[in-house]
């Protein structure tokens, strides 16, 4: 018996994601929203991280952690807005490499599946200034799903 893992497609909204997270995750803003949903497409999502003091480092640069954050949310997102609420998906890698420094602004994170499975899913993010298309960080996140059976 083969189990088939259906292809990404677009289950929720922005809107709807955004608010389903809020509630799963009032931390996430706990200073202040900084992070936005921008797009839900099949297989991908797009990302804002809206950079403030609390995200910068000594010389005005966004910090790795934050940018290592918008990966991860950015990570959830689509997952969640291809493959439906699995709240209790957990984060199990990521990797990530700092390409050139990331000046205060907007950070977009543009985060694809590269493959989804019934417990891993493996993403790829690239994180970039607004207005820019030089790449600042490109990350890889592999989440895992819990099984149905899971009641946490």
């Amino acid at each position: 018996m083969t189990s088939e893992v259906a292809a990404p497609a677009v289950k929720f909204s922005p809107a709807e994601l955004t608010e389903f997270l809020d509630k799963a995750f009032p931390q996430m803003h706990a200073l202040g929203r900084a992070y936005f949903i921008d797009e839900i497409l099949p297989g991908k999502a797009i990302v804002r991280l809206k950079a403030g003091d609390v995200h910068l480092r000594p010389g005005g640069t966004v910090s790795g952690p934050s940018l290592m954050a918008l990966v991860d949310y950015a990570a959830y997102v689509v997952l969640l807005g291809n493959m439906g609420l699995h709240a209790l998906a957990v984060t199990t890698n990521i990797n990530i490499n700092f390409l050139r420094k990331a000046e205060a602004g907007e950070m977009i994170a543009t985060c694809r599946i590269l493959k989804g499975g019934k417990r891993l899913v493996v993403m790829d993010c690239e994180i970039t200034r607004e207005g820019s298309d030089d790449l600042i960080a490109h990350a890889t996140a592999t989440y895992s799903i819990p099984p149905a059976s899971f009641k946490g």
